[in-house]
């Protein structure tokens, strides 16, 4: 396992209405398995408001920590969307309206018979030395620069720029799982899965309750890059519990 190849990223998710309640996020689920199915591994979600301060403190944080660092949300056409002037303040580097993005955008618009208002103007505001992330549902562009992915809040929209990002991407070793379903509450199998884990040190486990037609049940899940130690762990555990 010491040739494993690690890939890291953190989630940097940025609105008001997603702290509040009534907008409910459905991208990190979709990142977070994206990237597990090409080789990358999420190991942080942050929400943050939509204040300079607390943006620039966690893409700064963030940035440092891992390989990449996707944000979502932040980047429309109001006033509250300060994603792009909050990342380039971060990095210290000039933000300006980006020739290349508001040719897209123009063209996009155009295609609709619709004209470039102040209002979508604004999210051509791409800072220095970015790459642009194409947007093929609504024109606007996200943007990368450094390690840092700036993608919309829109779901669609969101999906769509990790598509037309992901070839960029470095990836390691995917993280492969098993998942062991047990009929017993997960307090009965508790010292049996502790035993196990230092038994198999290298081989992350969980365990994952729910109630199933009122009966307490637990999922016994088990992730490893080694295919062979992965089958090797989980079937070790079977016997381990009678199954």
């Amino acid at each position: 396992m010491g040739s494993e190849r690690i890939v890291t990223a953190a989630q940097l998710v940025i609105g008001d209405e997603i702290l509040s309640g009534r907008t409910k996020d459905r991208n990190i689920g979709t990142l977070a398995e994206h990237l597990t199915n090409i080789g990358i591994r999420l190991k942080e979600v942050r929400i943050v408001p939509d204040e300079e301060i607390e943006i620039c403190s966690a893409v700064n944080a963030l940035r440092e920590r891992y390989d990449y660092l996707f944000t979502t949300g932040g980047i429309g056409p109001t006033h509250d969307d300060i994603t792009a002037e909050s990342i380039a303040k971060a990095l210290g580097v000039p933000i300006a309206i980006d020739p290349r993005a508001e040719k897209m955008m123009r063209e996009h618009y155009a295609k609709r018979g619709l004209g470039m208002t102040p209002a979508r103007l604004r999210m051509a505001r791409i800072p220095a030395g970015a790459s642009l992330v194409p947007n093929i549902l609504s024109g606007a562009p996200g943007f990368r620069i450094g390690n840092i992915i700036v993608m919309a809040g829109v779901p669609e929209i969101m999906s769509a720029m990790l598509a037309a990002v992901t070839p960029e991407l470095k990836t390691g070793d995917k993280l492969l799982s098993v998942t062991i379903a047990v009929e017993r509450p997960e307090s009965e199998v508790a010292d049996i899965l502790a035993a196990h884990q230092q038994r198999y040190r290298d081989v992350a486990m969980g365990s994952y309750p729910k109630l199933r037609d009122g009966k307490p049940v637990a999922d016994l899940v088990l992730r490893c890059a080694d295919s062979a130690r992965l089958a090797e762990a989980a079937e070790a555990l079977k016997s381990a519990l009678d199954l």
